[in-house]
C-alpha cells in the first residue's frame, strides 16, 4: 500500500522559480540565460534547465566576463552585494522564495537600526549566506544549542530563522537566547511548507514500514525530512530518484512487497520524480497502473487549498477550470468578485489562474472554485506584511457602530476602536461617516478574519514628530507663544505646540502675585520667553514677565524726585501706607507725610483703593525704595499760595 505525505514536492517558492525559468527560456529563445548558483536543489531540475539552455555559474566574479544577458536569481536568494555586482551588466529575473525575501527586509532593516542579527541554520547553506548579506556585517550564525550558549553578542538582538529549520530545533535555540538576551526580538521565519511537509512526514512515518524520502542530496529541506522519518522510523531511506532506489537494492525491490510505503519529497523535488518513485512501487506490488492512474493517486486537493488551474471555458454565469485532477473545478458568478461581473470580461481560455478550493465534490462530481477567495488571501498577505512592517494604509469609514467605527482596507472589512479614533475626545463619532483616513493596523489575525486599525496611532506620531522637532528648535531667550492649559498655585501651564512650558508664579509678573489667575486665565494666548529648556527631564521654564519692561525701569525713566504723581493706596501698615504708583512700582507714604498734623495711624486717614496726589521725595536706586509725601505737596501748595498772596498785597 501506498501512502504518499499531504504535503509534498514543490512549494510555492520552488514552483515560482520553476515557472519563471521556464518563462524566460520560452520568451528568450535567442538570449543565453544563467542562473547564480543552483536554481534549486535537485540535480535533475538542473540537468532539466540545463537541457533547455539554462547555465549555472557559481563564481559571482564570472557575472563581471559576461556580455549583458539575463540572470535567474536562485529561490534561496543572495546577498545585497551579490544583487548589486550582477545588475551591473544583467537583466536580473528575481526568482528568490518571498518568504525568503521577508527575511532580507527585516535584516536589512534592524541592521541598519544598530542590532545585531542571529540567523538561526546551516551557515554554508546558500540561503544563509544570503540573509547574511543583507545586514550591515553583523549577522552571527547558530545552528544548535551548544553554538546558542556560547554566543556572546551585544544587545540589541533580532533572531531569524532558515526557512527550512526544523521547528524543534528553532524553539530549543531560542529558549537560549531568551535567558540570555533581554533586548530581543524574535521572527519564526520558518516556511509554512516546511512545517506542513515535517508534520506530514512524522503522519506516514509513524503508520508505514518503509518511509522513502525523494529529494536532491543538498537539500536541507530534504535532509530534516529524513532526520524527521529516521527518528520514528527505522526503515527511513533517502533518495534523488527512483534510480538510485533501484541501485540500492540491485534493482531487487522485493523487499518493498506487501509493505506499507511512506513517500514524501523535499520542497525542491519535481513531481515527475515523485511520480516514478509512486509507479514503481505500485509496481513492485504486482498493481498494473496507467500513467494516469498515477496521476490521480498522487494528485490530492483540500478544502481551503490554493492551487493553479487553466480556464477551459467561460460563460456568462461560470469558469471552467482544469486543475489537473480528477475532475475540473468550477468557479461561480458570485465567487468571481464582491462585486457583480461577467465572468467574460474577466478570463479566458487558457488563462492560469490561482483558485481556492471550497468543496473537492459539489455532488455532480465537480470541485467548486472560488477566485475572489484567492484575491482575499492576497490582500490579507499584503496586510500582514504591512502589519509586520508597521506601515500606514488607507481605511474608508463605512459606519458608526458599537465602541467604535466600521471600516474597510483594501476591500476588506475592519473596526476602528472608539479609542483609536483620535487624540481628541469624540462626542459625535457619525461625522466620520465616509471619511478617508490614514491608518496604522494594530490587531491582525488572518485566520480569525481580524482586522483592527488606529487613527490615533498616526496622529500620535505626526505628534511626537512636531514636538521632536519643537524641543531641538526650542533655545533660552527665544519668544515664543503659547495657550494657557492650566493653573496651578505655583503657576501657570502652557502649550506651546505640543509641549507644556511652566510660568512660575514669580515669573508671571514684576510685583508680587498672590495667585496665577490675578494674571492669566485659562484659554489665554500669551507671549513668553524662554527661560531655560531641559529636554531629558522634558521641562520648560518660561517667563511672562520677562516680554516686559521692569516696572522700576520704566519709573526711573519718567519720575524724578519732587515729581508730583498719582497713586492707589494697596496696604496701610502702623508705620505708613503703600502707594502703586502707575507704572507698577510701590512708593512708601510714611505716617508723618500723611498731613500737616499729627496722624495716629495711617488708617485714620486713608483707606485701601483710595486715589492719592503725593509728591516723590527720594528714589533709592540701590535698594530699588521710593519715598512719597502728601505733606510735602501740602507745605508745597501753601507756599505757593503765602505767595501769591504776597504779590497780590504789593500790587
Amino acid at each position: 500500500m501506498i501512502k504518499i505525505a499531504k504535503h509534498a514536492g514543490f512549494c510555492g517558492g520552488v514552483k515560482g522559480a520553476f515557472n519563471k525559468a521556464e518563462a524566460a527560456i520560452k520568451n528568450n529563445p535567442n538570449t543565453i540565460i544563467y542562473t547564480y548558483g543552483d536554481l534549486v536543489h535537485n540535480n535533475d531540475v538542473v540537468k532539466y534547465f540545463l537541457n533547455k539552455g539554462l547555465y549555472s555559474i557559481n563564481d559571482i566574479n564570472e557575472f563581471e566576463k559576461l556580455d549583458s544577458s539575463i540572470v535567474i536569481i536562485r529561490s534561496h536568494g543572495i546577498s545585497k552585494d551579490e544583487y548589486n555586482i550582477i545588475s551591473k551588466n544583467h537583466e536580473i529575473i528575481d526568482a528568490t522564495c518571498k518568504f525568503v525575501k521577508r527575511i532580507h527586509i527585516k535584516v536589512e532593516e534592524f541592521s541598519n537600526k544598530g542590532y545585531n542579527i542571529v540567523i538561526i541554520g546551516d551557515e554554508n547553506h546558500p540561503e544563509v549566506k544570503g540573509i547574511c548579506g543583507w545586514s550591515s556585517n553583523n549577522a552571527f550564525v547558530v545552528n544548535d544549542v551548544i553554538s546558542a550558549k556560547k554566543l556572546t553578542i551585544n544587545e540589541p538582538i533580532l533572531v531569524v530563522a532558515q526557512t527550512t529549520i526544523v521547528e524543534d530545533k528553532f524553539n530549543s535555540i531560542v529558549n537560549i537566547l531568551k535567558e540570555k538576551y533581554s533586548a530581543i526580538e524574535i521572527f519564526n521565519t520558518i516556511c509554512n511548507a516546511t512545517s506542513q511537509r515535517q508534520d506530514a512526514v512524522k503522519e506516514i512515518s509513524l503508520i508505514s514500514d518503509y518511509v522513502i524520502i525523494i529529494g536532491g542530496a543538498k537539500s536541507s529541506n530534504t535532509n530534516k525530512l529524513f532526520e524527521i522519518a529516521k527518528s520514528l522510523n527505522n526503515n527511513a531511506i533517502k533518495i534523488e530518484n527512483i534510480d538510485e532506489l533501484k541501485e540500492f537494492y540491485n534493482n531487487d525491490l522485493q523487499i518493498f512487497k506487501n509493505k506499507i510505503i511512506g513517500i514524501s519529497a523535499g520542497a525542491s523535488t519535481p513531481d515527475w520524480i515523485i511520480k516514478e518513485v509512486v509507479k514503481t512501487m505500485n509496481e513492485v506490488n504486482g498493481n498494473e497502473m496507467s500513467m494516469e492512474v498515477v496521476d490521480n493517486s498522487f494528485k490530492r486537493i483540500h478544502r481551503g487549498e490554493v492551487i493553479k488551474g487553466e480556464v477551459l471555458y467561460v460563460t456568462e454565469d461560470e469558469v471552467m477550470v482544469n486543475i489537473n485532477f480528477k475532475s475540473d473545478g468550477i468557479i461561480t458568478r458570485d465567487e468571481l468578485s464582491h462585486e457583480p461581473v461577467d465572468p467574460r470580461t474577466m478570463f479566458k481560455q487558457g488563462d492560469e489562474i490561482d483558485v481556492y478550493v471550497l468543496k473537492v465534490d459539489d455532488g455532480d462530481g465537480n470541485v467548486v472554485l472560488s477566485y475572489k477567495r484567492v484575491m482575499e488571501q492576497k490582500i490579507w498577505d499584503d496586510l500582514a506584511v504591512k502589519y509586520e512592517n508597521k506601515e500606514n494604509v488607507e481605511c474608508l469609514v463605512l459606519n458608526p457602530i458599537k465602541g467604535g467605527l466600521s471600516v474597510q482596507v483594501e476591500g476588506l472589512r475592519g473596526f476602528m476602536p472608539a479609542s483609536q479614533v483620535s487624540l481628541n475626545y469624540i462626542e459625535d463619532f457619525s461625522v466620520f461617516k465616509g471619511e478617508t483616513f490614514v491608518c496604522r493596523i494594530i490587531d491582525f489575525d488572518k485566520q480569525k478574519r481580524r482586522l483592527v486599525v488606529s487613527k490615533k496611532a498616526i496622529d500620535r506620531e505626526e505628534l511626537d514628530k512636531k514636538v521632536e522637532e519643537l524641543w531641538d528648535s526650542l533655545e533660552e531667550g527665544q519668544l515664543i507663544k503659547g495657550t494657557v492649559q492650566r493653573l496651578t498655585d505655583f503657576g501657570a501651564f502652557v502649550d506651546i505646540g505640543g509641549v507644556d512650558g511652566l510660568i512660575h508664579i514669580s515669573d508671571l509678573a514684576w510685583n508680587r502675585v498672590r495667585k496665577p489667575s490675578d494674571i492669566v486665565s485659562v484659554g489665554d494666548v500669551v507671549e513668553t520667553e524662554i527661560l531655560s529648556v531641559d529636554k531629558e527631564r522634558s521641562r520648560i521654564s518660561l517667563g511672562l514677565k520677562q516680554t516686559m519692561e521692569e516696572p522700576w525701569v520704566v519709573f526711573e525713566r519718567e519720575v524724578s524726585v519732587g515729581d508730583v504723581v498719582e497713586g492707589t493706596v494697596v496696604s496701610l501698615l502702623d508705620f505708613g501706607a503703600f502707594i502703586k504708583l502707575k507704572q507698577g512700582v510701590d512708593g512708601l507714604l510714611h505716617v508723618s507725610q500723611i498731613a500737616n498734623e499729627h496722624v495716629e495711624k495711617p488708617s485714620d486717614v486713608l483707606e485701601i483703593g483710595q486715589t492719592v496726589k503725593v509728591k516723590v521725595t527720594e528714589i533709592n536706586d540701590e535698594r530699588r525704595k521710593i519715598s512719597l509725601s502728601i505733606r510735602a505737596l501740602l507745605q508745597d501748595e501753601a507756599k505757593e499760595l503765602n505767595q501769591t498772596e504776597e504779590n497780590v498785597v504789593e500790587e
